[in-house]
């Protein structure tokens, strides 16, 4: 199958062409025809597998010969990031740049006027963040009455960050005679919910398991002393001569705490987390694309959103309490049909939070020892499985595994 089989514009066949694309990911084989139809969509889909472009070429192809008021917004896809919103926004321009259609991207933690400015040139495509959105459409300087396409990206990140609320203020600001199209990485009760008040009939799209981890990544567990968490990150990182490694903790302080000592361990790294300002993100974010910054701490703020190409390592410094965000975190490695590798670095402490990883993926992590980071003998790590079960998806042990 090919994209010129789905009969897109050629203009979209141009730019899918010089952008590299050769043939349609599963979601996109399953999603653009079924978009095309005009129906509304559920899909469940990881990052990582194309539903950007999943939804992105069907909705540009429609309006592609479109000729309305520059002012009226045709399509609106809502992000719960400012980082995915950029990135979306940004694939919609790379996908449109032969067509005379306008793509604005409208996030907080910056000034709105440029925002503003952008618009008033005229908008076809609005993508945008729900608080920014909200900002825009109080000052009225936006109107989505006429709006043919509402895209929900990351549906169960927006529930999971308190959306819920202003999802349905936007809600009432547009007509009932809409497509809609809902993304997600996982789903349960409460997106199902959510899609009933959103959805008219839809096509459920899943390609691949619910709730499944990345299936290209291999994932390994350390059990380490919590202690030892930070030398351990170091050596893993210079003694492997991984050059582009993001690294997860579950609080703010934490990624700068962290961030800082690993810099005195001659590892340039920077944080990444909802008290930086976006300048700052968007800085330690090149930097860490361009190959001067060796080492992206992040909170989960940028667990979703977050596009690096080719990124290989992935390391859990803390399990997250929300199993789910598991998913999140790893699925920034293991792409697009590359392979990586996701770390995560287990304290005795933390024994419930991979036992709720577990109940979600469709394996056990093997967990093991790191010669000379074995565990001091008082942690109890007596969850671990027993041999020969839970084996993982990691097909060579690396290090020790922890005997009973």
């Amino acid at each position: 199958m090919s994209f010129a089989s789905f009969g897109l514009h050629p203009s979209l066949l141009k730019a899918v062409e010089e952008l590299g694309y050769q043939q349609p990911t599963p979601i996109q084989q399953a999603a653009i025809p079924a978009i095309l139809n005009q129906q509304d969509v559920m899909a469940g889909a990881q990052t990582g597998t194309g539903k950007t472009a999943a939804f992105a070429l069907p909705i540009l192809h429609a309006l592609a010969d479109v000729t309305s008021a520059a002012s009226t917004v045709k399509a609106l896809v809502l992000t719960p990031t400012r980082e995915l919103a950029q990135q979306v926004g940004q694939s919609f321009k790379d996908y449109g740049q032969y067509l005379p259609l306008h793509t604005v991207i409208a996030y907080g933690g910056v000034s709105i006027n440029p925002q503003l400015s952008a618009i008033e040139q005229g908008v076809d495509i609005l993508v945008a963040t729900p608080g920014r959105l909200i900002d825009l459409l109080s000052r009225q300087a936006i109107d989505l009455s006429a709006l043919t396409y509402f895209v929900l990206d990351e549906a169960d990140r927006m529930l999971d960050m308190g959306f819920i609320d202003d999802i349905k203020r936007i809600l009432r600001t547009m007509q009932k005679e809409r497509q809609t199209l809902l993304f997600s990485a996982t789903f349960d009760d409460a997106i199902f919910k959510l899609s009933q008040q959103l959805l008219n009939n839809p096509e459920l799209i899943e390609v691949d398991q619910r709730n499944a981890a990345a299936s290209q990544v291999e994932q390994i567990a350390y059990e380490v002393d919590k202690h030892r968490k930070r030398e351990i990150t170091s050596y893993l990182i210079g003694s492997k001569n991984w050059q582009q490694v993001l690294v997860f903790t579950r609080t703010k302080q934490g990624a700068d705490d962290l961030a800082k000592e690993m810099c005195k361990d001659g590892l340039k790294t920077a944080a990444i987390h909802g008290d930086k300002s976006q300048g700052a993100r968007e800085r330690a974010l090149e930097g860490f694309k361009e190959g001067s910054i060796r080492v992206l701490v992040a909170t989960d703020v940028a667990s979703r959103g977050l596009d690096i190409p080719q990124l290989k390592y992935v390391i859990n410094y803390e399990l997250p309490h929300n199993a789910e965000d598991y998913i999140h975190r790893i699925g920034r490695t293991g792409r697009a049909g590359e392979t990586g590798t996701a770390i995560t670095l287990l304290s005795a402490d933390e024994k419930w939070l991979l036992d709720e990883v577990h109940k979600i993926l469709d394996t056990h992590l093997m967990q093991q020892w790191l010669p000379g980071y074995e565990p001091s003998l008082e942690q109890d790590f007596s969850h671990t499985p027993k041999k020969g079960r839970g084996r993982g998806n990691s097909a060579k042990p690396r290090g020790r595994s922890r005997r009973r």
